[in-house]
């Protein structure tokens, strides 16, 4: 449905994206991740038209961003990170306005702002002054005015930036109702919302796609590590240094905690090796006393920081 091929966007001889390539599939959620400055916003700029790319293409359906620009907005919808909202309105008016704008068919537009406002959940404050809303409250606006003539792409920018928990989780459970209609392209540097809301996901840094794909698919690349986490009592790390050392596929040991009682330390394991049976018997050999023994397993945060770790 989207199709981007080499997008590339200077701001003087600041590259802020740098040739990027990525297909969005119809009813796809798509989440851009990437640190502060990694060049999400400008990328979602560029793709809702509110940038020109230095040079590369966007292809929306049939349609391209130079030659077709205003038939691609017609068929998105977009909610900026800071929605922009006309703070002395009720929202009933608000909303209306919008619908004017968007140019909405007058027998349309009541059912269509009474079906929008039911969507986001923003009916108990239809007749409230914008300002006086919590930021949740205006996000729930912003995001009904997106929608408001029924776009087939809605491109959310940090949908959740600066809400509290609860807040967090009820815009997610919009998106997610949205989901089932729409194509969905959000931006986000919180992990754990990525990992709730989207199908897929496409990490940036320094302007540059560094990972593509599904959660799991993304932990099953980057598993470049086998770790294994091991808490023993009455046992000291030097003799668990030389009784480990010798099995197959244990590449490096490490001191990770020690105390009076107990010790804890990291293994390092060929990725393609599991020695945990063979460390689990030369335990047993010994007096030392198992207490915890598990794999480390790779989380989205712990690939998300390898990627766009600076050095």
């Amino acid at each position: 449905m989207i199709h981007v091929e080499n997008l590339t966007k200077y701001f003087k001889d600041l590259c802020a994206v740098d040739h990027i390539n990525f297909d969005i599939q119809k009813g796809e959620v798509l989440g851009l991740l990437g640190p502060n400055g990694a060049g999400k916003t400008t990328t979602l700029r560029m793709l809702t038209g509110f940038l020109r790319p230095s040079s590369g293409n966007i292809r929306v359906k049939e349609y391209t961003i130079d030659q077709h620009f205003l038939e691609i907005k017609k068929i998105l919808g977009y909610l900026p990170e800071s929605a922009p909202l006309y703070h002395d309105m009720l929202v009933y008016d608000y909303l209306k306005y919008v619908a004017d704008i968007r140019e909405i068919d007058s027998e349309q537009k009541i059912p269509r702002m009474r079906q929008t406002a039911d969507l986001c959940g923003i009916n108990e404050v239809m007749h409230q002054p914008i300002a006086e809303l919590s930021k949740g409250y205006k996000q729930r606006v912003g995001l009904a005015s997106a929608m408001m003539d029924d776009p087939e792409i809605l491109v959310l920018d940090e949908p959740t930036s600066g809400l509290d928990p609860n807040q967090i989780v009820e815009i997610r459970k919009i998106i997610r109702r949205i989901a089932k209609e729409k194509t969905i392209i959000l931006s986000t540097h919180i992990l754990s919302e990525a990992e709730a809301t989207c199908d897929r996901i496409v990490i940036i840094n320094q302007g540059k796609i560094v990972a593509d794909g599904s959660t799991e698919n993304l932990k099953q690349t980057f598993h470049s590590k086998n770790l294994l986490d091991l808490c023993l009592q009455k046992a000291d790390f030097k003799s668990v240094a030389q009784e480990l050392a010798s099995i197959s596929g244990i590449e490096n040991i490490t001191q990770v905690e020690a105390s009076d009682k107990n010790l804890c330390v990291r293994i390092v394991c060929h990725p393609s090796s599991d020695p945990r049976a063979e460390i689990y018997n030369t335990i047993k050999r010994t007096e030392w006393i198992l207490l915890d023994f598990h794999r480390k397993t790779q989380t989205l945060e712990n690939i998300f920081r390898e990627l766009t770790r600076e050095n």
